[in-house]
Parts: structure tokens; sequence; C-alpha cells
């Protein structure tokens, strides 16, 4: 089992933590986002560090204290100094340009791709075939990367379409005659 939970979440100068209730709220400067705590897991807020216990000695409580855990811990980490994803673009013609709340793809359709920026999360394109997703928190900023590469995922022949900067395509070798 793991004991992630065991470990307390530092917090850095300049982030507030406040708890009330069931209700935690995270301030930094780069913004503030809320959690609303499960009722098996205490949480106890020191001076520079957050400490999280299960209040039952359940599966479930464990596995909700580590959790919570790591949640508080991606919160502390986004008001203080924001997630990152990046894209690329690889493909004749694969273009993206941010205008405002939009995101325009041209991935090769018949049409161009408007894809609507959600709130909370930035979009940039330092060149034509780059993309980053910037925000304070990292559910968001995944999930909008990951929508943004469901319109034209790597395909596995030439490696074509939008992925992530990381990742590695796996090609596989076109069919013989």
């Amino acid at each position: 089992m793991s004991r992630i939970a065991n470990a307390p979440v530092s917090v850095p100068s300049g982030v507030d933590v406040n708890l009330a209730g069931q209700a935690l709220t995270v301030k930094g400067p780069k913004g503030s986002l809320n959690m609303t705590l499960h009722n098996d897991v205490a949480v106890n807020v020191a001076e520079n560090e957050i400490s999280v216990a299960a209040t039952a000695k359940t599966k479930l409580s464990h596995a909700m204290s580590g959790t919570t855990r790591a949640l508080l811990n991606n919160m502390v980490t986004g008001v203080s100094q924001g997630f990152e994803k990046k894209l690329t673009l690889i493909g004749v013609g694969y273009r993206a340009q941010a205008q405002g709340d939009k995101l325009n793809l041209t991935l090769g359709f018949s049409h161009p791709v408007e894809f609507p920026v959600p709130e909370g999360v930035t979009i940039e394109t330092p060149s034509q075939t780059e993309i980053l997703v910037k925000g304070i928190d990292k559910q968001k900023v995944g999930q909008v990367a990951a929508n943004i590469r469901a319109y034209r995922p790597p395909e596995p022949y030439k490696g074509k379409g939008v992925r992530y900067a990381d990742e590695q395509v796996v090609r596989k070798e076109a069919k013989k005659k």
C-alpha cells in the first residue's frame, strides 16, 4: 500500500492555505483553487506544511488520504508555479494560431478546427507548429491538452498528427509488396 499520505505538503512563501470545515482554499500569486475534502480525511494546516491523515481504518479512507495529499500538492504547486503542457504539430500544412479565446487549427481536414479555450487556461502558440497550454489547475491543463490532441492523434505509419512534446510515437513498418 502506498504511504504517500504520510509525507507532508510543504507550503512555499506567498501561498495561503485556509481550511473552513470541509472546504479548503489555496491562494497564491497565480490565483486560487478550492477543494471539498472527503469525510474520511482529516487535514491539519500548520505554518508552512499541510499534513493529511485518514480518520477511519478502512481501505477507502487510506486511499482517499493519499489522493487528497496528491491533490493538495498539485494545488500548492499550481498557485505558486503553474502547470504547462507542450504540444507539437507534425505534418505538412498543420498549423495552430491562438486568437483571443479561440485556437485555430489546420489539421488536414476540409475545414479549419476552432477550439474554444476554457476559462482558467491560457493557450499560446510560440510558432505555427507548437502549442503551449498553461494554467494553475493540473487536471484542467491536462484535459485541454488531451482534447486538442484528440482532433488528430499521431498515426503510426508516418507519425503525423498532434502529439505531446515528450511523446514517443512507435512507428509501424509499411506494407511490403
